[in-house]
């Protein structure tokens, strides 16, 4: 039991998930802003912020991931991230590597979500 100064008491936090603790505000902060960049459509309509937990096959999540993977270790070997062809990106250095890492943080917990919705549902 823990008591506070003001004489509140709560029972203990021990044992207990530290969630404030194991994230970033920082880092929950610029993937959010990723999110929504990447919310525009290309007939320029927004998709729902949940639009991703509908479904998407894992093998699109690891292609992708592997992609983004690629481009973050291009980077931190002192490369530019390999541009497909056709598409132009006009990023800085900083805003490269925060996209690539965003993207492949998108496509492990698109990956992870998958994985755990089809555990639940078989459970």
């Amino acid at each position: 039991m823990r008591k506070f100064t003001t004489g509140a008491t709560r029972d203990t936090d021990t044992g207990k998930f530290d969630y404030e603790g194991f994230l970033s505000p920082l880092v929950l902060e610029r993937f959010g802003q990723y999110m929504h960049k990447h919310r525009k459509q290309a007939d320029g309509t927004l998709r729902d912020s949940d639009n991703w937990q509908k479904g998407i096959p894992l093998t699109a999540y690891i292609k992708s991931g592997w992609r983004h993977f690629f481009d973050w270790w291009r980077i931190h070997r002192g490369l530019k991230a390999s541009n497909p062809p056709g598409k132009v990106q006009d990023f800085t250095f900083g805003e490269e590597l925060e996209e690539s890492i965003c993207a492949l943080l998108f496509n492990a917990f698109g990956y992870l979500h998958e994985v755990l919705k089809a555990k639940a549902k078989v459970e």
